[in-house]
């Protein structure tokens, strides 16, 4: 693990250079993935790198984790409170729209969104980068938000299945209390990554590595994966 973070901080330093940015900023959820890449942002950028912790009616744990994890590793942040924007942007959308008929999937997406034109702000008024907390078993299945926590410069995890993240994050230190909790994306009470998703991590690492798992949860990894190709790629244009 010691030499996969090194590889990582110079990545990301290279990375950062290349772009000529000064440093990164990074969404602070309270959240695994979240933790191990703020570690490494500082590590790579000690005195550049932000973490912005911005809730959005969200739970109180993950808020206090955000929080922790930044102090214990003496990472700056900022906290920017995102519920009365998320309210009112909602209430402006909705105005024509019967409250039944307002998807639960639009309005949870909306917090996401909300969060990168936040990261923008703050990576444009200091010359960062964004730097995105997906590993390779969400990006696989497309569990993320288009242009939302799916949109980033730079994905450090990316190559990486979540046991990797897991096992990293035990090597960089990360506290106890964000690494036994259940993966969440935190978009409404209760919402565990697993449950929405219909699968296991372990299962879809397995997969991912080339190892045999249960036909009918590879198939539904596929589906997923069939389903949510439009996420990894850009926009088509027309070849004409």
């Amino acid at each position: 693990m010691g030499e996969l973070e090194r590889k990582l901080v110079l990545w990301l330093q290279e990375k950062v250079g290349q772009a000529g940015a000064r440093g990164a900023v990074v969404g602070l959820s309270g959240g695994l993935d979240s933790a191990v890449v703020a570690v490494l942002c500082k590590k790579a950028f000690p005195e550049g790198t932000l973490a912005l912790i911005m809730p959005c009616h969200s739970m109180g744990e993950d808020e206090t984790h955000a929080q922790l994890l930044a102090e214990r590793f003496g990472i700056p942040y900022r906290r920017v409170v995102l519920d009365d924007v998320y309210d009112k942007m909602l209430a402006t959308l909705t105005a024509d729209i019967d409250g039944d008929k307002v998807l639960s999937l639009a309005r949870a997406n909306l917090k996401p969104r909300l969060r990168m034109i936040t990261l923008y702000f703050y990576a444009a008024q200091l010359n960062y980068l964004v730097v995105g907390t997906g590993n390779r078993s969400e990006i696989a299945v497309g569990y993320f938000t288009k242009y939302g926590d799916g949109g980033v410069d730079l994905l450090p995890l990316g190559n990486l299945v979540k046991g990797e993240v897991l096992a990293l994050a035990f090597h960089l230190g990360i506290p106890k209390e964000i690494i036994n909790k259940p993966p969440s994306g935190g978009l409404w009470p209760g919402q565990t990554d697993e449950a929405e998703m219909g699968i296991t991590y372990r299962d879809l690492d397995a997969y991912l590595k080339g190892c045999e798992i249960d036909p009918g949860v590879q198939a539904r990894i596929e589906d997923m994966h069939y389903k949510s190709r439009h996420k990894r790629k850009r926009p088509p244009v027309p070849q004409f």
